[in-house]
């Protein structure tokens, strides 16, 4: 084996990593010297995210892990499969991207998450949780069909590991007996502490250890009493049979057909690649190999505040400590959700709140901390949730489930069969809706109006602002059948927020100005830059009618036929897929009443394609949903109205 040699410069001080530029490189180095390899991708993480942030913390606990893998593994022949994708930045460092990971999750910049088109060593795009045993088993069953030879192995954490899509993963990988590695980063986490029995159960593995060797040791001297050892040893198997089926992995994954190593320091490189060795020889069926890990290990801050290094913004490299701004910004929607959902539970003793292991992205930490009776971290089991909420509601609670729009796509079935069908009262708060910026195309919210606006019985609004969000929470749960919320990631507009909520009514749009010959119907964050787009057009001798549409299901149709037969064009506003949304259901309403073919409709909002990541400015400039795009729409549509109608003149005048 080589050593890599010495270079000056910006890694000057990094005697491996700056002649790392594949995962071939690292195969030229000692066992022995892999442990500093990890020590200078931990503080190259370090140093990169204190200046442009990102999934700091979640990264930092996989680093061994992921030197180990590319050590053992030939990848890319070999595939690597991981899961969720933010804890991969040590893969990405040491598969020849480590030059641009100062670009992670800005426009044009590298994906915060495994991308197949970003590099050969992504074997499989994730960035929702649960999915790569499936992936992994799917792999090395094409593998085995084509007759081939190659290593598949995931990485799954122990959180991800409850998700009911990767149980299914396994209990179809043990049926198969399939040639398959799968390790489990345990680290008793998600973004907040795991949950659960399933987490239960691999602590009491990590308890067992010890019961192991006592085992053996109390074997061995069965063994050796003279003349009877043997039977004495063969007794008493029975007996430690039914205990290490209580407290041991044979239990979970032996009886599910997995072979069990483990468990492993996950800090150990060395450990690891013995570990990763034993595993590959394992030719007769899945492994699981249980490596114990630290989120955030290394992290200059050692309080364990989970949420915050979990993925930070820019943070001061020696302190860990985030740096902090002069400007006094308006609270998040999140936070709004969170304090909210606290004064209305502390009136009505029937709310109760949930989340899916996203208490502090969804606010309900503050919920959980306020009333721990009455609110529930379920874990990364979204379908489970909104089934859960239905049984609440079926015996008389008011349950809210805050759950990021995009993470409630794997609930679809549930929201219709659970729910809708059965005319229940479940609450959704769709947080994270609409263009979410960094984390990209797999967190866009862009799906949730499209959707869920084919099922029955449920009532579907959006927010303008803060302050209409506290009254639309309040509106959705005393609405007796289902509601969802959608609003967007980040902060308010700093309205005025100290009035208890009120309820709205439902179905009925707000008239923010009146004008004539133009409307502009905005849905949720789109109505403020259609407010402003309206002043543009007022400089410009245009004066719009701009309307907070509030509802998208039902629709405010009373306001809006009378629109449409008092003005020329209709341009509808919103930050999602143009396919089945906001625009698509103003426009169905008006062929109902027959006057689609009396007033032009423009709709904008994101086209027929995958949003790639980036500051959610410039993304939402692109797609034209800004003040600006609005205000050249509006134009450009007025004028191709101006230019058929001169046309029809001209024809009228030639007959």
């Amino acid at each position: 084996m080589r050593h890599l040699s010495l270079r000056k410069g910006p890694f000057c001080c990094m005697r491996f990593l700056s002649e790392i530029n594949s995962p071939a490189d690292l195969r030229q180095l000692r066992v022995e010297d892999l442990q500093e390899v990890a020590d200078e991708v931990r503080q190259f993480i370090i140093d990169t995210c204190s200046r442009v942030g990102g999934h700091t913390g979640a990264s930092l606990g996989a680093v061994e892990l992921a030197v180990a893998m590319h050590y053992v593994f030939d990848t890319p022949s070999d595939k690597l499969v991981w899961d969720v994708g933010h804890q991969a930045y040590a893969h990405k460092i040491l598969t020849g991207r480590r030059d641009e990971l100062h670009t992670i999750k800005t426009y044009g910049g590298l994906s915060g998450f495994l991308k197949r088109d970003e590099s050969p060593y992504d074997a499989f795009g994730a960035g929702h949780a649960s999915t790569s045993i499936s992936a992994a088993l799917g792999m090395a069953v094409a593998r085995d069909t084509k007759k081939e030879d190659f290593h598949v192995c995931a990485l799954i954490g122990d959180s991800s590991l409850a998700g009911g899509m990767a149980m299914e993963g396994i209990n179809q990988a043990g049926h198969l007996k399939s040639r398959l590695i799968v390790i489990l980063n345990d680290n008793g986490m998600s973004i907040a502490p795991a949950v659960g029995s399933l987490s239960g159960y691999l602590n009491r593995i990590k308890e067992a250890q010890s019961y192991q060797h006592w085992k053996e040791e109390i074997g061995d001297a069965l063994e050796s009493v003279p003349g009877i050892g043997g039977k004495l040893r063969a007794a008493a198997k029975s007996v430690k049979d039914a205990i290490a089926a209580a407290v041991l992995p044979g239990a979970l994954v032996n009886e599910l057909g997995f072979k069990y190593i483990g468990y492993v320091d996950g800090h150990n490189v060395a450990n690891l690649v013995k570990a990763l060795e034993a595993a590959k020889k394992i030719d007769d069926g899945p492994v699981i190999v249980h490596a114990l890990t630290t989120k955030g290990n290394g992290f200059p801050n050692p309080e364990k505040n989970y949420y915050a290094y979990h993925a930070t913004g820019p943070f001061d490299p020696k302190t860990g400590l985030p740096y902090k701004s002069s400007k006094v910004a308006a609270p998040s929607y999140t936070a709004v959700f969170g304090q909210t959902m606290c004064e209305l539970m502390e009136r009505d003793s029937t709310i109760v709140a949930l989340t899916a292991a996203m208490p502090d992205g969804t606010g309900v930490d503050k919920v959980l901390e306020k009333f721990p009776e009455r609110s529930f971290d379920v874990g990364i089991a979204e379908q489970h949730a909104i089934t859960f909420c239905a049984g609440m509601a079926c015996e008389g609670l008011k349950p809210v489930a805050a759950i990021y729009s995009t993470f409630l796509q794997r609930a679809f079935d549930q929201v219709l069969h659970d729910v809708c069908l059965q005319d229940l009262n479940v609450t959704i708060a769709m947080d994270r809706a609409g263009i979410v910026g960094a984390d990209g195309p797999t967190h866009h919210g862009l799906l949730d109006i499209s959707y869920l606006r084919g099922y029955p019985n449920i009532v579907l609004m959006a927010p303008k602002d803060e302050a209409e969000l506290r009254d639309m929470m309040l509106t959705a749960i005393e609405h007796p059948g289902a509601a969802a919320i959608r609003y967007p990631r980040g902060n308010g507009f700093g309205v005025d927020i100290s009035e208890f909520p009120k309820q709205l009514e439902i179905g009925k749009a707000e008239v923010v100005t009146e004008g004539d010959e133009v409307a502009i119907i905005a849905y949720g964050s789109m109505v403020y830059p259609a407010i402003e787009a309206g002043k543009e057009l007022a400089k410009s001798g245009i004066k719009p009618t701009v309307i907070n549409a509030r509802f998208v299901k039902p629709l405010d149709e009373q306001l809006f036929t009378e629109i449409a037969r008092t003005h020329r064009l209709i341009v509808t506003v919103e930050d999602a897929y143009l396919a089945g949304g906001f625009g698509s259901a103003i426009l169905e309403m008006l062929e109902e009443k027959g006057l689609a073919d009396t007033i032009r409709v423009v709709r904008m909002g994101v086209s027929d394609e995958i949003v790639t990541h980036g500051d959610p400015k410039i993304l939402l400039a692109h797609y034209g949903l800004d003040a600006e795009g609005i205000t050249a729409r509006v134009i450009e549509s007025l004028d191709i109205l101006d230019e058929k109608h001169v046309n029809k003149t001209r024809i009228k005048a030639v007959k």
